[in-house]
């Protein structure tokens, strides 16, 4: 028996599915997956929905499961999402429920963030409140593998069509029952840049005799600091950094090589800066090689758009949290770091919240050794979702 709409006040989660709840995250996080070979993690969560009553369909993006409900004949459809795979890199957390994969760690929350959205939709099919239709994604590889790309590639968007999509990302330094849902740019974009500098190598004693690639390594590496302080509008933030170097052989150091190969990322949150940002990289890489006598080979590589919140569908997610939590925010600094979740929201209008993970733990940030997802913010995240869907699909 379903609830009637004007309960749409969500209620306390009950204890015996909270403990459930924590139980499964604790399972997720011991079992981690990189992306696309989530394959335990999608088995459960595919179980879990098949045994709320909630349609299941399988293989968008590979190990991507999407759940879909639909109670009355509301003709709204909404999407919500959560990521599912973990990272490369070891845990050092010592904690009961530690990693049993080595080299993998749920270092980001995607543990949790599964779980919540799970709550939700076993507590939307038991108690309903709602009149239309809900997706629930569970997106494999948004750690850069593409996730998102691989699902709307599959066909998202035709098979299940909606009118806004919304995500959720759990945030060290706000209480668990806080959360920030704020209009605008959330998250940049994320793009991986290469250039390599080619010359003649010859004996390191012996300069003259060569076309020398490492001072124009050198004068790239300056110079490319330029473009933000410089180039960028100065109320555009932006972000170029140099991450990768290689050249020479220690083993060899009188030799100078032929090549030098350096790397990294360049972050935007508009379109035109993100332009800019490859187009300059570009400029100083072939300016430099010219200059130097040797050739350059550039590269740059689109990764995720930006994460921008659309103005409607961010006061309709601020409205039900404000039902479902006693904390909320309206102002909060966006992350220079990318979540392949704009794929989403490019298509359709979309918001991304940040929900509080507590306090940082000896510093555990996200993508720390010894970060760890906070069990106090599943019942608070379970309440955002239910409530999202009750505030949107109301007839």
């Amino acid at each position: 028996m379903t609830k009637p709409l004007t309960q749409l006040q969500a209620m306390p989660l009950p204890q015996t599915d909270l403990d459930a709840l924590i139980a499964l995250r604790h399972d997720l996080h011991a079992h981690p997956e990189l992306g696309f070979e989530e394959t335990r993690t999608a088995e459960i969560v595919a179980q879990k929905l098949a045994e709320a009553g909630i349609t299941v369909h399988r293989g968008l993006g590979e190990t991507g499961v999407v759940g879909t409900l639909t109670l009355g004949n509301g003709p709204g459809r909404i999407a919500l999402r959560a990521d599912m795979d973990a990272l490369a890199m070891p845990e050092l957390t010592g904690l009961p429920y530690a990693s049993q994969n080595p080299g993998r760690m749920h270092a980001c929350g995607h543990d949790g963030h599964t779980v919540m959205l799970l709550g939700a939709a076993q507590e939307l099919a038991r108690e309903g409140g709602f009149n239309g239709t809900v997706h629930f994604i569970f997106q494999p590889a948004e750690e850069g593998r593409g996730g998102a790309a691989r699902m709307v590639a599959d066909g998202f968007f035709q098979r299940f069509p909606v009118d806004r999509v919304y995500g959720l990302h759990n945030m060290p330094g706000l209480d668990p029952d806080e959360i920030a849902v704020v209009e605008g740019p959330q998250l940049a974009s994320s793009d991986r840049w290469e250039v390599s500098f080619t010359g003649e190598g010859t004996h390191g004693a012996k300069p003259h005799l060569g076309r020398d690639p490492m001072p124009a390594a050198g004068a790239f590496l300056t110079a490319i600091h330029t473009i933000v302080a410089r180039v960028v509008d100065p109320l555009q933030p932006a972000v170029v950094s140099a991450c990768a170097l290689e050249g020479g052989d220690f083993s060899a150091l009188n030799v100078i090589p032929d090549t030098v190969r350096i790397g990294g990322t360049a972050r935007a949150y508009s379109p035109e800066v993100r332009d800019q940002l490859e187009l300059e990289l570009k400029r100083i890489a072939e300016g430099v090689a010219a200059t130097h006598g040797v050739t350059a080979a550039f590269e740059y590589r689109r990764g995720v758009p930006p994460v921008i919140n659309d103005k409607d569908a961010t006061a309709r997610a601020l409205a039900a949290a404000q039902i479902a939590l006693p904390k909320v925010r309206t102002a909060f600094p966006p992350s220079t770091a990318g979540d392949d979740f704009a794929v989403f929201s490019q298509e359709v209008p979309g918001c991304y919240v940040w929900l509080g993970n507590g306090p940082a733990r000896d510093g555990a940030l996200h993508h720390n050794t010894r970060y760890d997802f906070n069990d106090a913010a599943i019942a608070p995240g379970v309440a955002f979702w239910t409530q999202l869907v009750r505030s949107e699909l109301t007839g």
